[in-house]
């Protein structure tokens, strides 16, 4: 197992994945299948207070909808379960104890109320927050006395007092931290459960982690981690700490630059295949100009030689841009596949299900250029399948143009197109671009006005192929309203 490349994604159940842990996540996959090795999924989820209900499956489908599949973990097991934390609780408590029995940690009796008194003068002072290790020297018979008065422990590593921690990030470099800036760090809580420092050291070792792949916020607990690894008397695994992902406004990626959780950008449109293009961009770039890459070429070219130091930005513009060249990428039966489930969920609850599909595949090649997400389909097709139009009559006077003029436009070519025969977008054409002369008006203005009443609105797709799909039946029923309501 030495020889293979092994990572791994742990997420912590305490939300839904957003898009910082799904980039850990995909970069670790990206290593571990450009090396040949092996990636595997661990639930951390000793923090009980703060577990969310739903949160593993949400982590677990927003893994399967990107395409990120896992050798090890929830649902496919492996050697090296289990793949939950809190069912390996004996392994921390195991390993503790022996570290206690070593001298590298220590019973820690102090309660909530000191250590928070302890806080605030340390802030009233201006002075570095931490422990000020009151137990760390207890005597026997002082500990004796902590046990008799019913208080539960701690278990804290007892820090170096002098020296410095180093070690050699792969993305970083050599790291340094003095061990006079690291306070007595709590190891195992007085509910039973480990804290993140003792747990992934635990689990890590156990599971053979080779490399260790997570988010730059990381890098200040490697110190603690290396010192826990030479406590043990393990070989430490490599370290990458990935940059930060920032938002538009440089600050650090939040709910306030809006969506932030993979499912809700699931929910709104994103194909899988863009999504995951987009996020290894995040950090990690192959040359200066190459931007669209299949999973496939991500693996063949993955590096970390090739994640920057410097912080990601969050580019929504440019997200939606390399959705938009996805959905064009899209042969046309798989656009109409892909956009059944959101036309299902999101037209108006009138419209007759199950769809026709024979009907969407006329409709969908003429939104194809124009949608950036599969959530815009709806709203750019609703009036294909609904014939409750809401506008208002203004929409149907175009510019330089009154009531008087589009009434006539529309007395006119509702005339010939209830002649016409042939109702195909190349007949329909014929018909009307002469009626622009014949009737003195502007192109813009003509067709301005039928798009308007076949459709309900100012922006469509177009016209003459809108209205042969729409049917003859259905264009002269919009267009006897429209000038219904020119009539007043």
């Amino acid at each position: 197992m030495a020889d293979t490349v092994r990572t791994r994604f742990a997420p912590s159940p305490t939300g839904f994945p957003h898009v910082g842990n799904i980039r850990t996540a995909l970069f670790a996959w990206l290593f571990a299948r450009h090396r040949g090795g092996s990636f595997i999924v661990r639930i951390e989820d000793t923090d009980v207070a703060r577990t969310v209900e739903g949160a593993v499956e949400a982590i677990l489908d927003g893994l399967r909808w990107l395409g990120i599949d896992w050798d090890e973990g929830p649902e496919v097991g492996g050697d090296y379960g289990p793949y939950f934390q809190s069912q390996r609780l004996g392994l921390y408590h195991e390993a503790a104890e022996r570290l206690v029995a070593q001298g590298n940690a220590y019973y820690c009796y102090c309660s909530p109320e000191r250590l928070d008194a302890m806080r605030k003068e340390q802030m009233r002072l201006k002075q570095p927050p931490g422990y000020d290790r009151q137990c760390r020297e207890l005597s026997a018979d002082e500990r004796a006395g902590c046990e008799a008065s019913g208080v539960t422990p701690v278990v804290r590593f007892k820090m170096p007092l002098e020296g410095n921690t180093v070690f050699q990030d792969l993305i970083w470099g050599e790291v340094k931290f003095e061990h006079s800036t690291i306070d007595d760090f709590v190891l195992l809580k007085s509910d039973g459960y480990p804290t993140y420092h003792l747990a992934n050291i635990v689990d890590d070792h156990a599971m053979g982690m080779t490399h260790v792949i997570r988010a730059e916020e990381w890098i200040s607990s490697t110190p603690r981690h290396v010192l826990l690894y030479n406590a043990f008397g393990y070989a430490p695994p490599e370290f990458a700490h990935l940059p930060m992902i920032l938002g538009p406004d440089k600050a650090k990626l939040s709910k306030r630059h809006g969506a932030v959780s993979i499912t809700e950008y699931r929910e709104q449109g994103f194909l899988p295949e863009a999504m995951m293009n987009f996020l290894a961009l995040l950090g990690w770039a192959l040359d200066d100009k190459t931007e669209l890459f299949s999973w496939r070429e991500l693996i063949a070219n993955f590096s970390l030689e090739r994640v920057s130091r410097t912080a990601a930005v969050f580019n929504h513009e440019k997200l939606y841009w390399m959705n938009g060249v996805y959905i064009r990428n899209l042969s046309p039966e798989e656009f109409v596949q892909r956009a059944l489930p959101s036309l299902d969920a999101r037209l108006p609850e009138e419209v007759n299900r199950p769809l026709n599909i024979d009907y969407v595949r006329e409709i969908m090649p003429l939104v194809q250029e124009r949608a950036k997400t599969l959530a815009e389909i709806p709203e750019l097709t609703d009036f294909f399948f609904t014939d409750r139009l809401d506008y208002g009559m203004e929409l149907l006077i175009g510019k330089k143009m009154d009531a008087v003029m589009a009434e006539k436009a529309l007395e006119v070519s509702r005339q010939r197109l209830e002649q016409l025969s042939a109702f195909d977008a190349e007949s329909l054409e014929n018909l009307l671009r002469p009626l622009v002369e014949e009737l003195q008006m502007k192109a813009g203005q003509l067709f301005g006005t039928l798009r308007t009443a076949v459709t309900g609105r100012t922006v469509a797709p177009p016209l003459f192929q809108t209205m042969a799909v729409l049917g003859k039946e259905k264009c002269l029923e919009r267009i006897d309203l429209a000038l219904a309501k020119l009539r007043g």
